[in-house]
């Protein structure tokens, strides 16, 4: 004979409310759960009252969600804001990148050191064919865009408005994804940069603390970063 509590839970669900989803996008981003890239559904819902299982009455509209094809766990819209791994490594890439063609632009190309230490950096970060002569030319090819010209007066006019913008453009979509410890690597990347040839010129010392503002770093912080570099053997 079965019990009380065994015949409760053979008794079918009259009614309820039940969430009908539909896709309405998907593609690859990183999911908070299973800790990795996936792919994953861009859903929206509609609360229906169900009977025997058959919806039948709206019940209003369900807040949007991301669904993960891994898990299938449902995720915030504000999940698709963070980076997948690939897509991060590219930014990272492109930050020490431009960061490296900044302190060129500053502090001139005419330093073997220079050039050798920026190679190496720009390398580290993943672009494993960069050439001397590459950063040269294109050091070269953007003072001519700008009408700068190259030498002293191109690295005095290094950090203008443009190269600034340019910083942060490339930066600070970068910057809410780096813990504290990231943002000052990349700062001090350029700073090592820097002193390859000898201590911050003025225009160095610019175009590094615009670095630093671009990362969300705070100017003392900065400072602090800038002078432990300088007196670091390198």
């Amino acid at each position: 004979m079965r019990s009380a509590k065994g015949q409760r839970a053979l008794r079918p669900v009259l009614c309820g409310v039940r969430t009908v989803w539909d896709t309405v996008g998907d593609g690859a981003f990183f999911c908070p759960g299973c800790g990795g890239d996936r792919n994953y559904r861009r859903l929206t819902g509609r609360r229906r009252l169900t009977v025997l299982g058959v919806p039948l009455v709206g019940r209003g509209e369900a807040e949007p969600v991301v669904e993960c094809a891994a898990c299938l766990a449902h995720h915030a819209p504000e999940a698709l804001e963070h980076p997948t791994t690939t897509r991060f490594s590219a930014m990272l890439r492109e930050a020490v990148h431009t960061v490296t063609l900044a302190v060129l632009a500053a502090g001139g190309t005419t330093s073997r050191t220079v050039l050798e230490a920026a190679v190496a950096t720009v390398r580290d970060a993943g672009l494993d064919d960069c050439t001397q002569e590459q950063l040269f030319t294109v050091v070269e090819v953007l003072a001519a865009d700008t009408g700068r010209g190259s030498g002293t007066d191109a690295a005095a006019e290094a950090c203008g408005p443009t190269l600034a913008i340019e910083l942060h453009e490339v930066l600070a979509p970068l910057a809410p994804h780096l813990a504290t410890a990231g943002r000052a690597s990349v700062l001090l990347q350029g700073a090592r940069i820097a002193l390859a040839d000898g201590p911050y010129c003025a225009a160095e010392r610019q175009v590094l603390t615009t670095v630093g503002s671009a990362l969300g770093i705070p100017a003392e912080e900065t400072a602090r970063v800038l002078a432990e570099a300088a007196r670091t053997p390198s």
